[in-house]
Order: structure tokens, then sequence, then C-alpha cells
């Protein structure tokens, strides 16, 4: 019968076009939301119109100042008291002679060292006799105690033990009168806690002697704008003036960037940092160490770590200095030792470096990978082998790849190219990573399904009929619609596309999270590294079956992936300036024992380490006792059936073998035997079943999902 005349009768009924006008205003709004940056131009801009008002009057007003005229610019009166106070913990630099010794000219890079805290308030210093305890009293004066501790903040200064310095030295600029080479530097100052995981940022901003190697400034919490125009107050008084000179060009720049910002409508985040976190101010005082070197060899090293050209240079001296953070409003003094400087070319090189070794690193755990997967394609394979290994790697590996992608980004220029290296070999580690695991899973789920028995009916007793029951008079109450909440759950448990969607967000909200909150970092590796192979091992010991991993893949994976964490928690001069973890060293040796066992496994049987009562692994029989087939009494020969695979008869011709296959058990411990009967009651070779089970894991006959042989 056609379909047409089923439809007589009827009108045709014709599939209406989806209307492409939403269609089109919302590929519209999207576009205006993506290319749209009018509210954050036009923030930026009053921003910028704001900084650059605000500069261009302390210019102008510096200027007058500084030629003599009216203006509204008062420098503060110089801390003498301060001076013989940081003479007592350093000692401020002196000219060398060049042939012998030196300083160095630029110290843009990191510098890394140890503080110790000293309470300088009045009411502390009265029980101390510290010899420098008279120069901290002239120094605090008739400090306002109330004030004073209000300054302090949430932040604990009384147990800061490290200091990260990093350095941005401008190159020395000409100005007419100025004898001294004096350079503009500023940066930041990261004060730690070894009891949280945050830090206490300082914005820097000062000047650096070249001739004597000295560098004055001032640290102020970030988003607290520094008054450069107030650096002459706490340099030498020998140098006030040629400081106060050298401040006006840096005026002048700083004008002219702020007017290239606004035509640009660019968004700085140095000028829009946002509010003060609020917090203590200091005045900071270092000293770079002297490096025994001539003028002449530094020069050269300089030019040379400038702009690389292979010659020969002399030794790069390691670049050293100490200083103190000096706070009157909060009566805190900081001693800056056992600073070592890295010059960011230096820097650069390092990434560089590790760079190139993570990317080995990768490709070998990819070679690995690839070698392992070629053993162990085949279902029987597969099966022995654990999913939640590869998981817990293909996790590692993705966390890894967006750790390096961000490093690149904080990194820019030469050595975000170098990173990207690492990151594209870990993002391909973790495709095939989660292909293989996907696979393992697509041959384990019909034997996870295969062990698990249906449940039992339940057989319920004949109920006595119940009285009648009249119906109720009142009418009944009005059915409520589905909630908003339950018609997302049902949704989301009937689109596969929504649950993929919305697994993928938590996931990259876990991994953003992880990369950008350091305790929860080192949770996340110790975690991850803990279950790399204790998987496999409970899986071998429920199913009764050593693992399909190699000893190379074990071993060599391991210790591809102590790599990165040895480095990062235990080498304390690491790229990311990780404290070192003692507790790395154990996790490793932890990783090492679980490969250990895995190997054991595979010679001692997989429960060899559990007592015996515990030692039992439910595995399906597939060798019961079985009768001979009478369907053929005449036959020359007995046999059990015929085989569901090549259809040939299985015979039992040893007498010997007969009397076992009739007799139930096998007394000796792991002998085979010429039949295997399947879970669907299929009976085939046993020789002819593990041929077919290196293909497939379901019964040829009936399609069923069969269990491990």
């Amino acid at each position: 019968m056609d379909r047409n005349d089923e439809n007589d009768g009827q009108p045709a009924r014709i599939p209406q076009q989806r209307s492409s006008v939403p269609s089109f205003l919302f590929l519209i709004f999207m576009l205006f939301i993506l290319t749209n940056h009018t509210g954050d131009e036009f923030l930026a801009r009053n921003h910028y119109q704001d900084a650059l008002q605000s500069l261009n009057y302390q210019l102008s007003n510096f200027t007058a100042w500084l030629n003599g005229t009216e203006s509204n610019f008062t420098m503060p009166d110089r801390k003498a008291t301060a001076t013989p106070l940081v003479g007592s913990f350093m000692s401020l630099g002196s000219r060398l002679n060049p042939q012998w010794t030196s300083y160095f000219p630029n110290v843009t890079g990191f510098a890394h060292g140890e503080i110790d805290f000293f309470n300088i308030t009045t009411p502390s210093l009265a029980s101390t006799s510290f010899p420098w305890r008279a120069h901290a009293e002239t120094f605090m004066g008739d400090t306002n105690m109330t004030e004073l501790v209000s300054h302090f903040g949430s932040w604990n200064w009384t147990g800061s033990d490290k200091i990260s310095w990093s350095i941005m030295d401008r190159a020395p600029v000409s100005v007419k009168g100025v004898t001294e080479k004096i350079a503009v530097v500023h940066g930041r100052i990261d004060v730690r806690h070894p009891a949280s995981s945050d830090d206490m940022k300082l914005d820097f901003e000062g000047v650096h002697f070249l001739a004597n190697g000295s560098i004055y400034g001032f640290a102020e919490p970030t988003g607290r704008h520094i008054d450069i125009r107030y650096i002459p107050a706490i340099v030498p008084e020998a140098f006030q003036n040629d400081t106060a000179r050298t401040i006006e060009p840096e005026l002048i720049s700083r004008v002219n960037k702020v007017k290239e910002l606004i035509n640009a409508g660019v968004i700085d985040q140095e000028l829009t940092n946002g509010e003060s976190q609020g917090g203590c101010g200091f005045s900071v005082y270092a000293q770079i160490a002297p490096s025994e070197i001539s003028v002449k060899d530094m020069e050269d090293l300089e030019d040379e770590l400038q702009k690389p050209t292979g010659r020969w240079t002399v030794k790069r001296p390691p670049l050293k200095l100490n200083g103190v953070l000096l706070s009157r409003e909060c009566g805190i003094l900081y001693k800056l030792h056992d600073t070592e400087g890295l010059r960011s070319q230096s820097f650069f090189r390092k990434v560089a470096t590790y760079a190139g070794i993570s990317a080995i690193v990768y490709l070998l755990q990819l070679l690995l990978l690839s070698r392992q997967v070629d053993q162990s394609r085949t279902p029987a394979g597969l099966s022995r082998v654990s999913l939640w290994t590869f998981l817990t790697q293909s996790i590692v590996d993705s966390v890894s790849f967006a750790g390096h992608i961000t490093f690149a980004i904080i990194a820019s220029g030469r050595p975000s190219l170098s990173l990207v290296a690492p990151a594209f070999v870990a993002c391909v580690l973790f495709a095939f990573e989660s292909q293989h695991a996907i696979l393992i899973n697509q041959v384990q789920a019909p034997e996870d399904a295969v062990a698990t028995p249906p449940p039992r009916p339940v057989q319920q007793e004949p109920s006595l009929p119940s009285p009648a029951v009249p119906p109720p008079t009142t009418a009944p109450p009005r059915s409520t619609g589905p909630t908003f909440s339950s018609l997302l759950l049902r949704h989301i448990r009937s689109d596969p596309q929504a649950r993929i969607w919305l697994g993928m967000f938590f996931f990259l909200t876990f991994i953003v999270r992880v990369i950008v909150t350091p305790s929860l970092a080192l949770i996340f590796v110790a975690t991850m590294y803990s279950l790399f192979w204790l998987p496999q091992i409970v899986r071998s010991v429920k199913k009764g079956r050593s693992s399909a991993l190699t000893a190379e893949y074990l071993i060599g994976t391991s210790l591809c992936r102590l790599f990165h964490a040895l480095y990062f928690l235990t080498c304390p001069k690491n790229v990311l300036d990780i404290e070192p973890r003692r507790w790395m060293w154990y996790l490793a040796m932890f990783m090492f024992l679980q490969v250990a066992v895995i190997l054991l496994q595979q010679r001692l049987g997989p429960a060899f380490f559990l007592p015996k009562r515990f030692a039992h692994a439910q595995v399906y029989d597939y060798h019961p006792a079985l009768p001979l087939s009478i369907a053929d009494p005449e036959a020359p020969d007995e046999s059990l059936g015929d085989c569901a695979i090549c259809m040939e008869a299985i015979h039992t011709d040893d007498e010997k073998q007969l009397e076992q296959v009739t007799g139930a058990l096998l007394r000796k411990v792991g002998a085979r035997r010429s039949y295997s009967l399947a879970p669907c009651q299929h009976l085939f070779h046993t020789e002819c079943l593990e041929k077919w089970l290196a293909i497939k894991n379901i019964c040829p006959h009936c399609r069923r999902p069969l269990p491990p042989l």
C-alpha cells in the first residue's frame, strides 16, 4: 500500500521552515558582545585622563621647583636619623678600582633572599639591648602607636622570612648638569610567609647609582601610588640634586606613555591595577656586592648578555646584594641577606633549557605509551589494564598543558616560544591517553556487565481482596507542573551532549583553579601521583589476573612523571621558584613501591601480598564438569559437543582426561582443558576461544559479552 494512499482524505502536512530572523539576530548580538569593548575603553580612557592630568600637574610643579620658581611641590625633609640606623645593618657602596673590581651596571632580573624581622617601636625596644637601639628610638621619635597599629592590616609581618624581588633597571639617561650615572628602577617585591600561600605584594620605585652600586627607593602595597618625586629625600645629601634632575625626564616619559595609551585605546594593567590593599609602606636601601672582575670585562659581559654573538667572555660572577626595608609608619625593619639575583637574560636561557628537556621527557613518554598500546591493543590485553591508570595520567597531562601555556603567556618574549614545545607534546600525550582510556572502557564495560549478576525476582504473596473504598467527595488536588531544576536535571540525563559540555565546564574550571591556586596544585600533585598505579594493583587483585603493563612502560613512565614533580618540588632553583617540599621524596618512593608490586604480581600472583582468605578472586569458571554427549551412541568416539567457532567436535580421547572431565575438579591447579563453556552455554575449544577473545570479547554465536578466559 502506498504511503500517499494512507493519507488520502487528509491535507498534506508541509514541514514549516524555521525562520532565520531569530538566528540572524542572535548572531548579530554575539558579534556585538564579542567585538564591543566600549565599556572597558570608556573606563580606561577616563582612568588615563585622570592619570594624565595628575602626571602633568606633578611634572609642572616639580619642574618649577627644580628651576626655583613658585611651585606647590615641597620636598620633604631628609630623614637624617635613618642613615645611622640603616648603617647598623649594611654598608653602602663606595667607588672601586676599575682595573680589579666592578659593580653590575644593570640589575634587571629576579632576586631571592631571606629577611629578618625587627620590631623598632618604642615599647618593643624598651626590653631589648640591641646596639642600634638608640638609633631606632631616635628614628621612631614620637610615633602615634594607635595610628601605627591601624596600618598593619591582616598580614603577619612578624613571621615573614623570605623575599622575592623583580627589578627592571632602565638605561641611564644623560641629563644636563648631572655628573653621576643614575638609572631609574622599578619592579615588585613579594614578602613571603611560610604558613601562607599568598604573598604581600609591594610595588617598588627607585634609583640605581651605577658608580657605587647603591639602590634607593620606596615600596608600597599594590594599588597605593608611589610619588617618585620624593626619592631624592632618602638618597645621600651629596646626590640629591642629581637624583632630582634624573626624576624629571622619567616623569616626562610617563606622561608620553599615557598619551600613547589614550590614543591607541590600550588597557595597561600597570596603570589600572585597582585599589590599594592596605598595609605598610617601606623605604628601601640596597647594596650590590662588588664583583672580582674589571669594569672592561663587566662591560663586555653585559654586551654579550644583551646581544649574544658567541664571543668569549669571563665567567659571569654571581649577583648578590643585601639591604634594609624600613617602615616608620608601622615600626618594622627587615634585614635583607643571602640574596642572589638572576639576570633576565639568564632566566630566559634557564626557561629555554627547561622547556627543551621537558619536551624530550614528554616525547619519551609518548614513545613508551605507543609501545605499550601496540602490545596491549587486543581485547584480552585491554581487559588486564586499569582504566583509571590512564585517566589519571591524562588529567595530569591536561593540567601540564594548561600550565605550560599559562607560563608561556606570562613569560612573554623569547622564552614563551620555547615553552610551546612541551605544551604541544603534553597535549598530544593527553589525546593519546584519553583515546586509549576510551578504548579500555569499551572493552571492559561488557566484562563488568557480565560480572554483575541479575537481580532475583521477588515473589509476592497473594494479597487478600481489600474492601471497597468509597470515592472521595472532595476534588483531587491540581497537579503542579515540573520545576525548572527538575526539567534541567531531566535534560542533562537525557541529552548526552549536555552531559559532555557540563563535564567539560567543570573539568576546565577545575584545571584553572589548580593552576592559579598553589595549595590546591600541591594537593592535586600528591593525589594524582599516588593514583597512577594503585588502580592497576586493585584491578589485578579483583579480577585474579596480572596486568598487561610491561616493565619498560612502568619504570620508564614513572621516571618521566617524576621528572617534573621532583624538579619543581625538590630543586631549590627551579624556574618557578617553588619552595622544596620534603614529602615529594616519600611520594616518589611510594610510586616506585606500586611499580614493584605490579611487577611482583606478574611473577608471584595478583594477590600474593594478601592473606589467603582475601586472595580468592571471583572469576568465571570456563571449565565446569560436563557429561559426554549421548546424542549419537553409535559414534566411533564420544565427544562433549561441537565447537561454536570451528564447528568441529570436542573430543576427550585421553582416558585420564576423560576421568578428570567427568569427575568435576582438576587436582592440579592451573591445568588446561580442551573445552570452554561460556556463560551463554555455548561450548568451544579452549584454543579457538583464546584466538577469538584476542579479537573480540563477545560470543561469536549469540553476541553476548564474555568474561576474560
